[in-house]
């Protein structure tokens, strides 16, 4: 991967990516629009799509951090557009610019950081944790 490759793909928010979907209380009082928390999954994936060339067997690239503005709201039905551009490493870290687009134009953007790590290692880890 070099700085400014790119990858996206287009998704159509379900009633399922809402953030009142999401909800975990009938307390909770979140509207029926696409949830902050799934428009962060869909930008690591198109990072994480991105980076598959760099992947060994045995590997998998993890997310480890996440700066997004969600700045507008879109509807279920919507289709959105995850774009993720590599701008380049900060020592063992691929680092990205994250966007999404709706038909009305930006709905979020931000940065995120990945690394690459041994799957095993990784299931072990958590299984150590419980």
């Amino acid at each position: 991967m070099t700085p400014s490759d790119q990858y996206h793909f287009e998704y159509t928010v379900a009633p399922h990516d809402t953030a009142k979907a999401l909800s975990i209380s009938a307390d909770d009082d979140f509207p029926d629009v696409f949830a902050t928390s799934r428009m962060v999954a869909v930008l690591e994936l198109a990072a994480a799509r991105l980076m598959q060339s760099e992947l060994q067997p045995g590997e998998l690239s993890v997310g480890v951090n996440v700066n997004v503005d969600h700045v507008a709201a879109t509807p279920i039905g919507a289709t959105v557009k995850a774009i993720a551009r590599f701008i380049g490493m900060q020592g063992k870290l691929y680092a990205f610019e994250v966007e999404l687009h709706d038909g009305a134009g930006l709905a979020g953007k931000g940065t995120h950081t990945r690394a690459i790590v041994s799957t095993e290692r990784l299931l072990q880890g958590a299984a150590k944790r419980g």
